[in-house]
């Protein structure tokens, strides 16, 4: 790896522009069975800049392997995996899903990664209902501690929160009859629908929703159900400013408009899903968001 840097090093111009010969490099590097991050360490050793570097990898992988199916293994690491995920049916592209007499818009439908924002899902009052039954209630929210698979406050997350038992109450009952049909998953594999409030300046930075495998604590929470494979994001309200729900890998924001909703699945726990995501800080007025988790398994 060493002598391939100094090549690198060596072809590099001044500008630090993005060169067929570093293209052929990466590539060689890349078939070699070098991971991406031992690449771009190697060309940060060598004195490239991280901004260019990773255009250039992007880039690079991108046109080189797409084609040819490889890219997400290589950046995961392993084959891809098969097996069932939540999915809505949109074989045939509709602009509306008729659930149980519920109209739900699609409003946007991407494959890679897997995300699918709808429109209407929740009608105000439901919006203004749930918000209701869930504000006496709510508390500093917290996370998954990873040592042990307990909770706790965490930086990274300044919402207030609180969490439904699966089929709490009638709202929540056909809210999770809904969603299982929309997604076509079990309501049993759900977790309860857990509602957040963002007050000005709040918000999640950007992570993964699934269980990060290495973690000791991880063992104890994939008892209750399994690995999480999906996320649907409903917004209650609509802020003034800011809150939009955001996919730094693939540049993509989600508006957070009441009644709509944002999906997203991961066949695996691994970054390679591209399904790192967060909340945006609340600039004016506040959002209130409804998550539901989906498991590969019944959530107990």
């Amino acid at each position: 790896m060493a002598e391939g840097a100094a090549s690198c090093k060596i072809a590099r111009m001044s500008a630090q522009q993005i060169t067929p010969q570093l293209r052929q490099w990466i590539i060689e590097q890349a078939t070699a069975g070098h991971t991406p991050d031992s690449v771009l360490q190697a060309m940060l050793d060598s004195g490239w800049q991280e901004e260019v570097a990773v255009q250039a990898m992007e880039q690079t992988l991108e046109a080189h392997l797409r084609g040819q199916g490889q890219l997400e293994a290589l950046k995961a690491g392993l084959p891809p995996e098969s097996k069932p995920l939540p999915e809505p049916e949109l074989q045939q592209s509709p602009s509306t899903l008729n659930i149980s007499g519920h109209e739900v818009k699609v409003l946007l439908n991407m494959q890679d990664p897997r995300v699918v924002v709808f429109g209407g899902l929740l009608t105000d009052e439901e919006c203004d209902q749930l918000m209701a039954q869930a504000g006496s209630r709510l508390a500093r929210s917290e996370t998954v501690k990873n040592e042990t698979g307990t909770s706790e406050i965490n930086e990274a997350r300044t919402s207030d929160g609180m969490f439904f038992q699966r089929g709490e109450n009638a709202l929540c009952e056909r809210l999770e009859r809904r969603i299982a049909e929309l997604l076509r998953w079990p309501v049993e594999n759900g977790e309860g629908l857990q509602v957040l409030r963002y007050r000005p300046g709040a918000e999640y930075k950007p992570h993964y929703d699934y269980f990060d495998p290495a973690q000791a604590g991880t063992a104890t929470v994939l008892k209750r159900g399994g690995q999480r494979v999906g996320t649907l994001v409903i917004y209650l309200n609509t802020p003034a400013k800011g809150g939009a729900t955001t996919f730094p890998d693939i540049k993509l924001e989600v508006a957070p408009v009441k009644g709509n909703a944002v999906f997203f699945s991961y066949d695996r726990p691994h970054p390679a899903t591209r399904t790192l995501h967060g909340g945006a800080p609340v600039i004016e007025g506040e959002k209130w968001v409804a998550t539901k988790w989906l498991r590969e398994g019944r959530f107990e």
